[in-house]
């Protein structure tokens, strides 16, 4: 892709967030800006930006000629996320996007009613106060939902076939997301179905996952489920280093986790997602109103299995799960 992430040019840092824009050009005309949230654009985050890409083209824009994108990448920052959302909308973008980053779109949401928003969360946007109704969101917010409870009784329910003895199951969640407490209740309603015992450790920054960790082997935990949130994402590498030095078959929310040697990942298909929000920028940016367009809600999952790690583990794939898997990395 010509406008690729690669040749995009570092600006600014903003109260902790990194932020790239495309290089200028001399006499470039004025272009609608997109002012984009996400957990990073290198590595295997540009296929998902490509995937934005092709939702834009298929509306009719192309990035540098008929629209201009703003990246900002979150980490573990929440708490600086109000004033991220206040400085886009002082500089009045045309679309706040903040895809895979929920308390980004909750903050975006509380700075403005009127600035257009596209979000992919894995959270009910309605219990979350981002719109009113799937079907008619009813303000100036829209997006995809995965929701997070249905994906996470799946998730358990594939951790009990992997490590069917385990009798006692840590989650770990991000206290500080808004959407935890949702996830955890969700969790925590698939368990009871399962007759699943289950303890739920906090972590919200790097030491707190070295200490919940700790934790987990203290309590005597067999298998982990790590929630959806986008600091864990940014922290993958040391989630996957933690659960292999503990032997702690784990199950995650996206690819990327498996591909840094996870056990196994369970999640909505994110390109098809990232697609599908380009597509509603791109409505957006011709005159559709947020309100107007409905929630949509993923239909796309994908089981990603990596069996190295489960030979590292001395763990048998059933063939049930193998022959559900959409991609195995040997």
């Amino acid at each position: 892709m010509a406008n690729d992430i690669g040749r995009r040019q570092f600006v600014t840092i903003f109260g902790g967030f990194v932020a790239w824009a495309p290089r200028a050009t001399a006499q470039q005309p004025a272009m609608p800006v997109i002012g984009f949230v996400g957990t990073g654009f290198s590595g295997e985050r540009t296929r998902l930006m490509a995937a934005v890409h092709q939702g834009l083209m298929e509306t009719g824009f192309i990035e540098g000629q008929n629209v201009a994108i703003e990246y900002y990448a979150v980490e573990s920052q929440y708490d600086r996320l109000p004033a991220l959302a206040a400085e886009l909308v002082r500089r009045d973008v045309a679309i706040i996007a903040t895809l895979a980053v929920t308390p980004a779109a909750a903050a975006a949401k509380a700075a403005t009613s009127t600035i257009p928003i596209v979000f992919l969360t894995a959270a009910d946007p309605v219990k979350i106060g981002l719109v009113s109704s799937l079907s008619r969101p009813g303000g100036n917010a829209t997006g995809i939902v995965s929701f997070v409870g249905e994906l996470s009784g799946k998730r358990l329910e594939i951790l009990h076939q992997l490590v069917p003895n385990a009798e006692l199951i840590a989650i770990l969640v991000n206290p500080t997301s808004p959407a935890t407490e949702i996830q955890v209740r969700d969790i925590q309603a698939a368990a009871r179905m399962m007759r699943l015992q289950l303890v739920v450790l906090g972590a919200s920054n790097e030491r707190e996952i070295d200490a919940a960790f700790a934790a987990m082997i203290r309590e005597g935990a067999h298998a982990l489920l790590v929630a959806s949130d986008s600091f864990f994402f940014s922290r993958r590498d040391q989630l996957v280093a933690l659960a292999a030095h503990h032997a702690i078959p784990s199950i995650y929310t996206q690819r990327e986790y498996a591909v840094a040697n996870g056990l196994i990942s369970y999640a909505i298909d994110l390109p098809d997602g990232y697609r599908q929000a380009g597509i509603y920028i791109g409505k957006i940016l011709k005159g559709a109103k947020p309100a107007d367009l409905p929630v949509l809600q993923a239909t796309k999952y994908e089981l990603v299995i990596n069996l190295k790690t489960a030979r590292t583990l001395a763990l048998n794939i059933p063939q049930t799960i193998l022959a559900l898997a959409d991609e195995v990395i040997e």
